[in-house]
């Protein structure tokens, strides 16, 4: 389809080329002239990352001068006849000389070349989600300012950028109400003379209608189960409160893993280190959407109730309404270190937020934190006093100070994980997007596995580790399996940090960990603008990553194969988020909160 315009020139336009001028002159405001001018453009790059397109060319009118980037605009339109329906994204214009061509053309074209990435899986306009279903015909549109000029032409003949004549790709989408799965198929048309996409939706999910999230496959809870998770578990906790607390039980509980680790596993394997002979108790469960049993329920509430002190390393709402008794303590060993993005009651009013009458994290006597820098953020994180915030270091940190650990978690994983022997390790640890457990996603379209393997497979090997709570998977093309691996499964991030050579991470709280080993990280933060703007930091994001920061893959190589890292920015990142840089958190924890529980001074 070749859309035919028409041109409205004003008396008052004028013009650099002299052998236009007279013609110019012979228009007037009024005038409404029906002039073809001949079309010339070629598409030099035509490139797919997943539903990632990047194109390149030049488009230009015959006779009509693009002296100046102000003087041009130009488009990739998608045109879906059936609905009516057109899209438009816009291109970057180029210079000629950045495009490196072979062929010369007029220098009164010079700002005739064009470059754009579209992500066809998140298309502004359409709520971020992918390309609508449909068919389209895609066309190169050229608006030259002056002129109030506007013209189409098709992109021509792009079967030389296609592998046996088509490419597809899929293409997801993720909301709470809303899982989405399409497929793209891209192919040349021989009718309209340019290329065709075709967007097919091949699944259309609502996990809201499950209840936890697609991994766990749990039933939605009766009124009977629920009366007893709640109200009853309250009533339980208050009847065992007129028993004696024992003075010497402590209880680790979460509902977030099936059993010890984390924190809670460090400060336990401390206090076993010195024999310090406990009524030790334990509740543990996979997530919060696998149900308890009855006597679970009650011996939760009988343990909180009677217990001296109750450690924790996450949000438990179960506990959260609870009153804690005053010979009681409710420790949080929050499972982050250092600040970074807002939580908790610092996103008061955010989406996503805490609402005004939550009760979560405010019933805690007692919290630990990486430093004294940090205390004012957790305290309006968990809406607690700053006097019961604790910068005594976050144990599970003590084993990058422990060189015999370290030693012997290394041999332990290159034995069962020998390619990661004799090359560097680059760690992708991002976090993920989505506001919880039924969108958390990570767009890994955004990385260039292509460019990626042929750039570093000689020298690194690339480790992906996506967030536990991620839905989508990561797919390795066979050709790039001795590159690419997927330990996202793998349970102890810390024990990877220690064969990991460079971190690439975006707004994870990892970096602070990774800190402690005074090694270098990347931030690829490709949507760092729409992030920050809707996720919120407690720090300038910019000024505070101890790295530098890259959006896409040509600006990660680059960094990659020049050793520019930024590692200037460790030492003072790591000396501010962290007091005590000795591996002796898990010591001042026991000391300090633990078998000194009544003594409220923050240690120096």
């Amino acid at each position: 389809m070749y859309t035919k315009q028409i041109e409205k020139i004003s008396n008052n336009d004028s013009i650099n080329n002299n052998h236009l001028i007279e013609e110019f002159k012979r228009s007037s405001s009024s005038l409404v002239v029906e002039k073809e001018y001949e079309i010339n453009h070629k598409v030099t790059t035509i490139k797919w990352n997943g539903a990632i397109l990047t194109i390149e060319g030049f488009l230009y009118l015959e006779s009509i001068p693009l002296l100046k980037n102000l003087d041009v605009a130009k488009r990739l339109v998608l045109v879906e006849t059936k609905e009516d329906r057109e899209l438009s994204f816009t291109l970057e214009d180029k210079t000629l000389a950045e495009l490196n061509l072979s062929n010369s053309i007029e220098n009164m074209y010079q700002w005739a070349g064009f470059s754009g990435v579209i992500n066809f899986a998140n298309v502004s306009g359409q709520g971020n989600m992918p390309l609508p279903a449909g068919t389209y015909e895609v066309y190169l549109e050229i608006e030259v300012i002056k002129y109030k000029l506007i013209k189409r032409i098709p992109l021509g003949d792009i079967r030389g950028f296609l592998k046996n004549d088509f490419y597809s790709t899929g293409m997801d989408y993720f909301s709470a109400k809303s899982q989405l799965l399409f497929n793209l198929m891209v192919t040349y048309d021989i009718s309209s003379k340019s290329m065709l996409l075709e967007s097919t939706k091949l699944k259309d999910f609502n996990p809201s209608l499950l209840f936890g999230d697609i991994k766990n496959k749990t039933k939605r809870p009766g009124p009977i189960y629920r009366f007893m998770r709640t109200k009853m578990f309250a009533l339980f906790y208050y009847l065992f409160n007129l028993l004696p607390v024992k003075s010497e039980r402590i209880l680790f509980a979460s509902d977030s893993r099936e059993e010890i680790g984390g924190n809670l596993k460090f400060v336990y394997e401390e206090m076993q280190r010195r024999n310090i002979k406990y009524d030790y108790k334990f509740m543990f469960k996979e997530n919060s959407f696998v149900k308890k049993t009855v006597l679970e329920i009650i011996m939760l509430a009988y343990y909180v109730a009677t217990s001296r002190i109750t450690l924790i390393e996450e949000n438990y709402p179960m506990v959260s309404p609870l009153k804690i008794r005053k010979k009681s303590e409710l420790i949080q060993l929050w499972h982050g270190a250092g600040a970074f993005k807002k939580f908790g009651y610092s996103r008061m009013g955010q989406p996503g937020g805490p609402k005004l009458n939550s009760k979560d994290h405010r019933n805690y006597t007692k919290a630990v934190v990486s430093s004294k820098n940090v205390v004012s953020q957790y305290a309006e994180g968990f809406d607690i006093e700053e006097e019961t915030i604790y910068p005594l270091g976050i144990p599970r940190t003590d084993i990058f100070f422990n060189e015999s650990y370290k030693t012997e978690k290394r041999n332990e994983i290159y034995e069962e994980y020998p390619f990661l022997k004799g090359k560097k390790v680059i760690l992708f640890a991002p976090t993920f997007r989505g506001r919880g457990r039924k969108e958390a996603h990570y767009p890994i379209e955004n990385l260039d596995f292509d460019k990626l393997y042929k750039n570093l497979k000689d020298e690194y090997v690339f480790v992906f580790k996506l967030h536990f709570i991620n839905l989508n998977k990561v797919t390795i093309p066979y050709q790039y399996a001795d590159f690419f691996y997927d330990f996202t499964n793998y349970r102890e991030v810390n024990d990877l940090l220690l064969v990991t050579d460079l971190l690439i991470t975006d707004y994870s709280s990892i970096c602070f960990e990774y800190s402690l080993l005074n090694k270098p990280m990347l931030f690829f933060a490709h949507d760092v603008e729409e992030y920050i703007s809707k996720r919120g930091f407690y720090f300038e994001y910019q000024s505070f990553i101890p790295g530098n920061l890259v959006k896409t893959t040509d600006e990660m190589l680059e960094k990659i194969i020049h050793r520019d890292f930024g590692e200037e920015k460790i030492k003072p990142f790591r000396d501010y988020f962290f007091d005590y840089q000795d591996g002796k958190a898990s010591e001042r924890v026991v000391d300090h909160l633990i078998l000194n529980s009544n003594d409220h001074q923050v240690p120096l």
